[in-house]
């Protein structure tokens, strides 16, 4: 019976329930601007600054990566 190293297993469910995350946050946004009427424009700023909070992540994710391969 092969056991699951519990990091590995923990990297997974977090890269999962992040992108499950980010996937309902996005919902959540298009059913915000949906009901708020916020017409293109404010459709484009609220996906806008979710993309930046997804981008810090994944830049976040990245950097800490290169740090303990230690190309940086």
């Amino acid at each position: 019976m092969n056991s699951i190293d519990p990091a590995v297993f923990e990297e997974w469910m977090m890269t999962g329930l992040v992108t499950l995350l980010i996937i309902f946050m996005g919902f959540i946004v298009w059913d915000l601007a949906k009901k708020s009427k916020a017409g293109r424009f404010g459709s484009f700023i609220l996906f806008f600054v979710l993309g930046l909070g997804v981008a810090a992540f994944i830049i976040k994710s990245v950097v800490i990566g290169l740090i303990e391969s230690g190309a940086l």
